[in-house]
């Protein structure tokens, strides 16, 4: 890899590892032990329990007992649970390192994780603003089912590029810079896809790169795992829970595109994503059949087919369970 003569004899960028963990006792000791065997310095970890009703702190704080090693540790426990926008913008907080890396609880960062994305970073010449990795799949027992590789970031430059082609992203081994953190504030409560509303800044700034390198051992079921819906409850669980995020997530992204002045581009599609989630929110909110046709009615910026089909799960899910059967029994 190529570095700039400039960069070659500057002073080596600071990093820090910011390690969100929640409920996370049996995994979090692995964790811990990749941040603190990353081979660049200077590296700070910042090691955070978000107010978890197990024994998530105490693994955290044995792990990092007697420690003796080159990094900076930070220890954290927040006394309420904050969720990962809040969170994350906690630990921003605790460091001030020009480059940030995300870790979670049940993942382990692989020792060159923190070296490789500086020298990507110091190859752009400090110009990217997000740099991301391939990831090693593994389950619950730490076996490896392969290589988890995101869009290649280095192709989308605008947010134009973004709408047409929806990166897939996996926060778990992104960095983002500080300058961009700053640029836009921090992540309010509520948001938990973090890593889309990140990689939009980014494109809309300095620019994403992805690295083909695997550089986290990303752990099958932890929060983000995908739940199979075999039955209207659980469409509705997971329906509710992304509404909750969406009515955070969609504004903001609103507002990030206004800041970087591309707004144009993404506006109409973002507006229409919006217009969907707060039918969603009013449609579950209704306390009748009356008023959930009322406002089946008024969603007029919602398709008919949409409306129609959320309004089943909202207010008569048992016309369903016909085809949920099925769904059970083709699953085995």
């Amino acid at each position: 890899m190529t570095v700039d003569r400039a960069d070659a004899t500057a002073e080596p960028p600071t990093l820090a590892l910011l390690l969100l963990a929640f409920n996370q006792q049996a995994s979090v000791g692995a964790a811990v032990a990749g941040a603190l065997a990353q081979d660049y310095s200077p590296l700070t970890l910042v090691l955070s329990d978000d107010a978890s009703d197990d024994a998530t702190f105490d693994a955290m704080r044995r792990a990092v007992a007697g420690y003796a090693g080159p990094h900076r540790i930070v220890l954290n426990r927040n006394p309420h649970n904050l969720g990962i926008g809040a969170h994350l913008s906690r630990l921003v907080g605790l460091c001030d390192a020009e480059l940030l890396l995300v870790a979670a609880g049940d993942d382990v960062s692989l020792p060159q994780r923190a070296r490789r994305t500086a020298e990507a970073w110091l190859a752009s010449g400090r110009r990217i603003d997000l740099i991301a990795a391939a990831l090693e799949d593994i389950d619950a027992q730490g076996l490896s089912h392969g290589v988890i590789r995101p869009s290649d970031l280095s192709r989308y430059r605008n947010l134009a590029d973004w709408l047409a082609d929806p990166p897939h992203v996996v926060g778990a081994a992104q960095a983002w810079t500080r300058r961009l953190w700053e640029r836009f504030g921090p992540l309010p409560a509520g948001v938990f896809g973090e890593d889309q509303v990140m990689v939009l800044r980014a494109i809309g700034s300095g620019g994403a790169v992805t690295l083909d390198e695997p550089l986290v051992r990303y752990r099958r079921g932890g929060i983000s795992r995908r739940v199979r819906n075999l039955s209207a409850h659980d469409v509705v669980e997971r329906l509710l829970r992304n509404n909750r995020h969406a009515l955070v997530e969609l504004p903001l992204m609103l507002r990030d595109a206004r800041t970087i002045g591309q707004l144009g581009s993404v506006e109409a599609a973002l507006n229409r994503r919006l217009a969907r989630e707060r039918y969603i929110e009013r449609l579950f909110g209704a306390g009748t059949a009356r008023e959930r046709l009322r406002v089946v009615r008024g969603a007029r910026d919602v398709p008919l087919p949409t409306r129609l089909r959320l309004a089943l799960y909202a207010g008569w899910p048992e016309l369903l369970a016909p085809w949920f059967w099925l769904k059970r029994r083709l699953a085995g």
